[in-house]
């Protein structure tokens, strides 16, 4: 098994090797069967080398998606902020992953965020349209009209029982999350989970008419990312979501399928305001673990490590 030091037993090596040789004779990603062991891959580097470098550990992107499928990736841009104030998703891990899906045959890629500030500015100052402008097939738009989006009922939601949802999301596309990792003055920490409010319109009723933890794992039972992959190359530990605050480099990118398990080892990568959090003490991580959307005790993941 595969285990937070990232050693790998010699049994597993040989295995997964074997496995790895003829699954790259057939064309596929040789760390597609390992990536069936392994929940989280936490990979150390300079942005784009180490979403590359996740990717390939995860078993690729082709693993969630179909050729010919539209692929709607969601980053943080909601913010007229520059990739230095930790606020928005880094640009190069976003070209990385919009990349890695027009590689896979993906029909079409829609970078996409309702944005909470003007939005052309939003744009402009994050640097994700302008990296993505030479991607054939990528299309970086910042949604600030009601009309895009499209009213769904939650079966299973305690304080929401409808929510409307951007239209694009809803007609059969795979969904890659790519949050930034930062602070947030009302739920302690915006991940991927909160991430998911930029998909809605009305994010005000979370903020006031309800309680927003219960509402972000209300989202989360309607809204399921194929993939999550956490942008901690910069963390805002304090000041978010917004900014300015202060800024540490993690220089981490953490990919997983299991969105709760991806924000439960995010938490724990550095001190928030000046405390250190696990998983359970963030009440809308904690609401989705018991609604059984996912895994939260770090110590139960298992955890490829790696460096580039």
């Amino acid at each position: 098994m595969i285990g937070d030091s990232g050693i790998i037993s010699r049994r597993q090596f040989i295995i997964t090797t074997a496995a790895g040789v003829a699954i790259g004779l057939a064309g596929y990603p040789p760390f597609l069967r390992a990536a069936e062991e392994v929940d989280l891959a936490v990979i150390s580097g300079e942005p784009a080398a180490a979403t590359r470098k996740a990717l390939e550990v995860v078993g690729g992107v082709a693993r969630f998606m179909k050729k010919g499928q539209r692929v709607i990736i969601k980053p943080n841009m909601s913010f007229a902020r520059t990739p230095d104030f930790a606020a928005t998703t880094h640009p190069q891990v976003v070209v990385a992953v919009a990349q890695a899906c027009i590689d896979a045959g993906a029909r079409e890629v829609l970078v996409l965020d309702h944005t909470l500030q003007r939005a052309e500015l939003c744009l402009e100052r994050a640097g994700i349209r302008d990296a993505c402008r030479s991607l054939p097939g990528v299309h970086v738009l910042a949604l600030q009209d009601r009309k895009f989006f499209r009213e769904i009922r939650i079966p299973q939601g305690k304080v929401l029982d409808r929510v409307e949802v951007l239209t694009d999301l809803l007609d059969n596309a795979v969904l890659i999350n790519v949050p930034v990792a930062k602070s947030h003055s009302t739920t302690g920490v915006s991940l991927g989970l909160k991430g998911l409010m930029g998909l809605i319109w009305d994010r005000e009723s979370f903020h006031f008419q309800f309680n927003i933890n219960q509402g972000i794992a209300d989202l989360a039972t309607v809204i399921k990312p194929q993939l999550t992959i956490l942008d901690a190359t910069r963390a805002m530990v304090s000041g978010g979501p917004g900014g300015p605050g202060d800024v540490k480099k993690p220089n981490l990118i953490i990919a997983g399928a299991d969105p709760v398990a991806v924000d439960s080892y995010g938490v724990g990568i550095v001190p928030w305001y000046g405390r250190n959090l696990k998983g359970r003490q963030v009440e809308h991580l904690l609401a989705a673990h018991q609604r059984g959307l996912g895994k939260i005790d770090v110590e139960k993941l298992r955890i490829y490590k790696g460096t580039v």
